[in-house]
């Protein structure tokens, strides 16, 4: 299903009157969250699925990578869902309310409790915003960005208690943000803004290995996760919200390469996979029949040049990025690697998201064209001489090998320098020296949208000291075209702001846009009921299995 709308328009309607996000069931019935389908829980419908060993504990303001994100998105519920359009449905909140868009009054559901019996109460959000935001947690709370926008953060000094959260009563809070954001309720749903129960404070590390959480799944035992094998989580009793769950449970199993897991798939081993490799592309369709899965996903993939690498700063490096944007070749590779699975990139987002535009002023720059890129390169040689062999970073356990290879080889042979991919065996490790600023080269990035809008997609990974900007670009203009986008109370405008900021990225090129991506999965003859969501993800909950 190709996913046209977001739930952007919704949520920027808060300038006239009072913005209340209200959820709904789908069938209007009661939950029943350990049951599984047709009778109720055998422990034997256990639905087993790929994944990677989570970078960092499992904690949600610690999490910004997918390996651990779809763990997290299991384990713990928030204020908000969003539906397998992107739409947000109230989960946790009553309601969410606002009448300017700056200060938003939030209700919680009575009943809701954490897996350790204490309840879900308004101090368990603000606790953990607060704890996320502050500097002082910094080296584990990657996820600090998204709390910036809220009256009090600061970049500079420890905050234990942002100004602008503030405890109701148990079920009630407020947030003010330093400026108005009509988008911020959208956000919501994000793992950032889950909650921690109060036993996460008194030993967060602890807390990591054994996490308890409030969503549809729970951790049983600490020794349910084997590091670097797999994870089983089991059904959570005493989840309390509308999302019916119709199985036993999630394994997900840390394969150590895409093909291990399609074979097992082939075999009926493994129940759903959200990755295809290189290698079945073109034979996963006929494979696997209606069981298939391709279909558009808020999935961007690109990589990023660091600002600090040498021959990549000032005027040369602007020219090198350009000239290297220009030489790869990017429609031959969607056709021939993937099979019509990617579509090349014109932006930095996705077409899936509201506001979207493949019009953007700059965005030739993603066009193959050799002689410009030779010209520039030449350029670029005349202010200080190319030396040694451009290298793209990439973890060989994902299935990056054979596009990174005809990418640098595009590269290789349209600039007539040595150009290569540099593997690590495992994500964990690649993330580590990305993360360490210690990696030494350009790597592969991409992004998995958190939510459905243009700002996800931009201010996380290119805003001066955002969490996932890797690649530590920096830019004043970028940095207030997404602040007025940002404060902007129509739909419209916000989005112009957002794409003028996109035209400052593609003069300076922090990451190498290439293509959009499809999610393409599958499932095994075992289980029905499969429907991946908008970014790509599978509903779990709603799988049953035979």
């Amino acid at each position: 299903m190709k996913i046209s709308k977001s739930v952007l328009g919704a949520a920027a309607v808060a300038s006239a009157s009072a913005l209340v996000l209200v959820g709904c069931s789908s069938n209007g019935a009661e939950t029943d969250s350990s049951a599984a389908a047709d009778g109720g829980s055998t422990g034997d419908a256990i639905i087993k699925t790929n994944g990677s060993e989570p970078q960092n504990p499992l904690i949600p303001v610690a999490t910004n990578e997918t390996g651990g994100g779809k763990i997290i998105d299991a384990l713990f519920a928030g204020l908000v869902y969003y539906d397998a359009t992107g739409a947000a449905h109230n989960e946790v909140a009553e309601s969410i309310e606002t009448e300017d868009s700056q200060t938003f009054t939030v209700k919680l559901k009575d009943g809701w409790t954490f897996t350790d019996g204490t309840p879900v109460q308004a101090h368990n959000f603000v606790d953990a915003w607060n704890w996320g935001a502050d500097l002082a947690n910094s080296e584990t709370a990657l996820n600090s960005y998204f709390f910036e926008q809220i009256d009090g953060f600061s970049w500079d000094e420890s905050v234990p208690e942002m100004s602008g959260l503030e405890v109701i009563d148990d079920l009630t809070f407020t947030i003010t943000l330093a400026a108005p954001n009509a988008e911020f309720p959208l956000s919501l749903g994000y793992s950032a803004f889950y909650p921690l129960p109060d036993s996460f404070f008194e030993d967060p590390d602890a807390f990591g290995a054994a996490p308890v959480g409030n969503g549809i799944y729970t951790l049983a035992d600490a020794a349910d996760w084997q590091h670097d094998v797999q994870i089983d989580l089991s059904i959570n009793d005493s989840y309390a919200g509308e999302r019916e769950v119709q199985n036993d449970g999630l394994s997900i199993i840390f394969y150590a390469s895409q093909d291990a897991a399609y074979a097992d798939l082939l075999a009926n081993n493994v129940d759903v996979i959200d990755g295809i490799p290189d290698s079945a592309m073109a034979s996963y369709e006929s494979d696997l029949g209606d069981r298939a899965v391709n279909q558009p996903a808020a999935i961007f993939q690109s990589f990023t040049i660091p600002q600090e690498l040498e021959h990549f700063s000032g005027e040369e490096g602007k020219l090198r990025r350009a000239a290297i944007s220009m030489a790869i070749n990017r429609e031959e590779i969607t056709d021939v690697i993937f099979q019509g699975t990617r579509t090349p990139a014109s932006d930095f987002t996705s077409p899936v998201i509201d506001g979207w535009s493949d019009s953007l002023a700059g965005a030739e720059v993603l066009e193959y064209n050799p002689e410009e890129a030779a010209k520039l390169w030449a350029e670029a040689d005349e202010i200080s001489p190319w030396e040694g062999t451009f290298e793209i970073g990439y973890n060989s356990d994902g299935g990056h090998q054979t596009w990174v290879e005809a990418v640098t080889n595009s590269i290789k042979n349209t600039l007539g320098i040595d150009a290569t991919g540099n593997a690590y065996a495992t994500f964990a490790d690649f993330r580590t020296d990305i993360t360490n600023r210690t990696i030494g080269t350009a790597f592969r990035t991409g992004w998995q949208a958190d939510y459905p809008s243009l700002e996800n997609f931009l201010g996380p990974i290119y805003y001066t000291g955002a969490g996932s900007n890797d690649g530590d670009y920096s830019s004043e203009a970028f940095d207030t075209l997404i602040d007025e986008g940002r404060t902007s109370l129509d739909p419209a405008e916000a989005a112009a702001k957002f794409q003028e900021a996109q035209e400052v990225l593609f003069e300076d090129l922090p990451a190498i846009p290439l293509w959009y991506s499809n999610v393409t999965g599958g499932y095994a003859e075992t289980v029905d009921n499969v429907q991946f969501d908008w970014h790509s993800v599978p509903l779990f909950y709603e799988i049953t299995k035979q």
